[in-house]
């Protein structure tokens, strides 16, 4: 059974606000695709959990279909930043990550 977690947004909040309050109080999934790429690269769900709180956002697209999301630059303990996609499943009351990047390193 999934407990729903309704949070208001009155639009004072921004997403990235909305999206942090619902991942503090563990009301968020993980993707597939966001599974298998941390997988890949090396990173643990719970850095990009963790790092989330203090994570700068990049974009936030409110129109974003099917739900909207925000990019957030992240930093993992060793320093090293990667980008962390995530949205807002309203009518499920939670929080997905859908992927992390690192940064191109031009």
């Amino acid at each position: 059974m999934m407990f729903v977690r309704q949070v208001e947004d009155d639009g004072l909040d921004s997403l990235l606000d909305v999206i942090r309050k619902l991942v503090a109080d563990d009301y968020y999934l993980v993707g597939q695709h966001a599974s298998e790429r941390l997988e890949e690269r090396g990173i643990m769900e719970w850095q990009a959990v963790a790092g989330l709180a203090d994570g700068v956002l990049i974009v936030e697209r409110r129109n974003a279909w099917p739900h909207p999301v925000v990019e957030v630059r992240q930093v993992l303990p060793d320093g090293t930043e990667f980008k962390a996609v995530w949205s807002h499943l309203a009518k499920s009351g939670v929080a997905k990550l859908v992927t992390v990047h690192y940064f191109d390193p031009r």
